[in-house]
């Protein structure tokens, strides 16, 4: 069942992107199906969600995903805890990446700085990094 949704299985999806994708899916089969001619009044008109429900006999793309991350969450299961896999999916992070992020401004002698903001004048922060890379710190 192979949709085009490769590493679906680690996503974490809000309600939102769930929304957003339900939306795009449904856009591509009215865009396959075309209109249907009203037979009431001859007009053209959109298909209904329902109707293309009807019509793609396949199951919906969010369906798919979360079939696929219950399978995922199986092999996960089994896993050790010392597996790379299982930490990351299962486990506590023990340092994001902007802990280290953070551990490598200190090492340069910015820890201090508002770094995104910083981030924001890239002239300003091309000339922070030069800097801390002049500095040899391993």
């Amino acid at each position: 069942m192979d949709r085009g949704v490769y590493g679906c299985e680690t996503w974490s999806l809000t309600l939102r992107e769930e929304r957003k994708l339900r939306v795009f899916e449904n856009m591509v089969l009215r865009r396959i199906f075309g209109p249907r001619r009203d037979e009431v009044r001859g007009e053209w008109r959109r298909l209904h969600n329902e109707e293309l429900n009807d019509l793609y006999c396949s199951p919906n793309n969010l369906r798919v995903i979360k079939w696929r991350r219950m399978r995922w969450a199986e092999h996960v299961a089994r896993m050790s805890e010392e597996r790379g896999v299982y930490r990351v999916l299962v486990g506590k992070p023990r340092r994001r990446w902007v802990d280290n992020f953070r551990t490598d401004l200190q090492e340069v002698g910015c820890g201090y700085m508002d770094w995104i903001g910083l981030a924001q004048d890239r002239d300003r922060w091309r000339t922070l990094v030069s800097a801390a890379m002049n500095l040899g710190v391993p």
